[in-house]
């Protein structure tokens, strides 16, 4: 959903022009979570006396916001910035800038509810802000009474203007050494629900706080020597200590806009403060019965953590020769799925048992193995994995596999048991229905594991154990090399689990050597890219698509809609076959076009029958099926039939579903859509 973004140099020369720059091109790495409009906040021109970074008393911030993409904030600053004295070569020895894309919730996309939102005409106080405040009314409420006015619809304002509330008042007590951490801390004292702050202000100029409750937030670190170059490396955070050792300071809401700068980074956990300030980084504690406790404003000790390497390349978040992401990531698939497999698959020797190992898992597999039930909880993309998985997991495992959608088992309150074990998967890590569906699995005392595609994701840290998918950053909204990589992964967790019993060690070898097999037969199915796309010319016009499955390719159906209706905008959707006489059967004419996926498994023979009844109603038909089926599908030769690679059937939705992912981008092209960035959808869904 929303990005957030700040650069902070500290005794390294920046040119003003140098420093937007850098802040949009943060914000462009940003684009592609989801937002409808922009805005970033710089310093105005310092006194000559106070360009070397003082921190005596400076000019306001200033703040330029823009409804639309990120290409009309940066014409819209240009232009004020032409308009104005403004000088885009003077140098700054220390600045520090905020940035933002906002995904509308509290107000229509507009300026005046773009980020940053302000304290005042003054701009004393400027905040970023990603997730939701759920109790802004009352602050909003109380604030009004204090004299504050609001211009804008949005939850974030009162945050800013909160603080400005706590500042002046810590200075009419007499507590002139009030620090900038002790006014955020004391502002996130009164905040309920969701967030990632990002705090600037007049009053504590060249100084950033960064804090976070639920939504993702890292920091990036780049030192320098004193030829420029990167320093040397560092491992804690306990060195960033006051120094007049040049560096850059970057906070971000995912890594993709920071990898271009540098690999050492922090991600911030839920209740840190990090306070940017002279060069150093302090990390603080919230407490949230301190500041009742002591009666005044909070004075939390400080903590030590340790600095991480990124294990991303500034390639993998290029696009390279393909138009869009979506694009290349399709095409990525055949190399995602051997690095998701790389080390997990061992095919032993002459005398020795084909295995798989997850070293994520290996301490928990006796006690999943005892569980009463096993639980898939997630939501779209990841859910769908799950389900296509659920059927090899209850065959190897012997355990009942049960589906829960997040925000509905939440909604329900559905039972959970200490017995039970919860899988949670998501993409990003930091999905928010997934988020508290887990906090919910802990409190009722169930063996949570994560899998998920991002390392250090709040999933990934709160999760007993898991796996990540290492499906490589993927960008474009509409998740394609995760979803088979999930699927992958979730293969080789029911092997895992199901490697104790002596009567499937067949099945388990023939599975595992069809996952060897796997990424050659993904880039034999991407080589119908032409056929799709000329499938997709007689679709564009269409403004429905039924998508027909069973079996393990009952959530490729509803994987292929899904994706359709995504980035396409056609409406579209998967049915279970075994369903089709209660109710779908109706809908079926010359007109409406059907897909239905019949590729060879123990459901081949319904499928045929599904396929026969649908023609009988002059069904327009599309059938997928496996390589050689052709005749045994093609009823009268009145259907259009696309044959695919075949592979172990648990194996054959991660194949399927690729022609599906190409007929959805050749539609949305041709429709004339935005393929990376789907209308109102984010990547990241991080509020609930």
């Amino acid at each position: 959903m929303c990005g957030i973004f700040a650069y902070l140099n500290y005794n390294v020369n920046r040119e003003r022009r140098y420093i937007l720059e850098v802040l949009f091109n943060g914000l462009r790495r940003l684009e592609y979570r989801g937002y409808d409009s922009a805005g970033i906040s710089i310093d105005s021109s310092f006194p000559s006396s106070l360009s070397n970074g003082s921190s005596s008393d400076s000019l306001p911030p200033l703040v330029f916001r823009q409804e639309g993409n990120i290409e009309s904030l940066v014409k819209s600053v240009y232009q004020d910035v032409a308009s104005t004295d403004l000088n885009l070569e003077e140098s700054f020895l220390v600045h520090a800038g905020i940035a933002h894309t906002r995904w509308a919730t509290h107000g229509e996309p507009a300026p005046r509810n773009s980020h940053p939102q302000t304290s005042g005409p003054g701009n004393e106080f400027v905040v970023v802000h990603n997730g939701v405040v759920t109790n802004y009314q009352v602050l909003k409420e109380t604030l009004l009474r204090h004299g504050f006015n609001f211009e804008s619809e949005t939850d974030t304002e009162v945050i800013p203007k909160l603080a400005k509330f706590v500042f002046d008042k810590a200075n009419e007590e007499g507590d002139q050494t009030v620090t900038f951490s002790q006014v955020v801390l004391e502002v996130m004292r009164h905040l309920e629900g969701a967030y990632a702050l990002i705090f600037k202000s007049q009053h504590y100029p060249n100084e950033l706080i960064a804090c976070k409750r639920g939504s993702p937030l890292l920091l990036g670190v780049k030192e320098f020597n004193e030829d420029m170059s990167n320093g040397p490396s560092f491992q804690d955070v306990k060195l960033l200590t006051k120094s007049e050792q040049p560096k850059e300071l970057f906070l971000s809401s995912d890594a993709n806009a920071v990898v271009e700068h540098t690999k050492k980074v922090l991600v911030i956990e839920d209740g840190e403060v990090v306070h940017l300030k002279d060069g150093a980084v302090s990390i603080l504690k919230f407490d949230q019965g301190k500041g009742k406790r002591s009666g005044g404003l909070a004075r939390p000790a400080s903590v030590q953590r340790a600095l991480s390497v990124l294990e991303m390349e500034v390639e993998q978040i290029n696009k390279g020769n393909y138009e869009h992401y979506m694009q290349k990531e399709i095409h990525e698939q055949p190399e995602s799925l051997t690095t998701t497999m790389r080390g997990r698959l061992i095919r032993g020797g002459s005398c020795k048992a084909k295995t798989v190992l997850l070293g994520g898992l290996k301490d928990h597999l006796k006690t999943i193995r005892r569980s009463r039930r096993i639980v898939f909880i997630g939501c779209g993309t990841s859910y769908n994995a799950a389900l296509a998985a659920r059927p090899i997991l209850e065959e190897l495992s012997g355990i009942p596999v049960t589906m829960e959608i997040a925000s509905d088992l939440l909604d329900r309150q559905g039972p959970i048991y200490r017995e039970d074990t919860a899988v949670f998967v998501s993409q990003s890590g930091e999905t928010a229905d997934t988020l508290r569906a887990l906090e919910y699995a802990l409190e009722n005392g169930a063996l949570c594991v994560g899998i998920t595609n991002t390392v250090g994701s709040a999933i990934a840290r709160n999760t007993h154990c898991g796996v990540h998918i290492n499906a490589g950053a993927e960008i474009g909204v509409a998740s394609t090399k995760a979803y088979t990589s999930q699927i992958v992964v979730m293969a080789m967790l029911a092997l895992a689990i199901g490697s104790d019993a002596i009567s499937s060690q067949i099945r388990r070898e023939a599975i595992i050597d069809g996952l060897f097999e796997l990424p050659s037969k993904v880039r034999e199915a991407l080589k119908l890219d032409r056929e799709m796309k000329d499938l997709a010319k007689l679709l564009m016009a269409e403004q429905s698509l039924l998508v027909f499955g069973r079996g393990y390719n009952y959530a490729t159906a509803l994987e292929g809609a899904l994706k359709v209706k995504e980035v396409a905008l056609m409406h579209s959707e998967g049915i279970l076959a075994g369903e089709m006489k209660h109710g779908p059967l109706a809908l079926v004419d010359e007109n409406l076009p059907i897909f239905v996926i019949a590729t060879h498994d123990v459901c081949f023979s319904k499928q045929q029958s599904v396929i026969q009844q649908l023609n009988a109603r002059k069904g327009r038909l599309i059938v997928m099926c496996s390589r050689g089926d052709a005749s045994s599908v093609n009823v009268g030769g009145s259907c259009r039939v696309i044959e695919v690679p075949q592979v172990e059937d648990c194996l054959q939705p991660v194949i399927n579903i690729v022609p599906l992912q190409l007929l959805a981008y050749h539609l949305t092209v041709q429709r004339g859509y935005n393929v990376d960035q789907p209308r109102n959808l984010a990547k990241s869904v991080t509020t609930e």
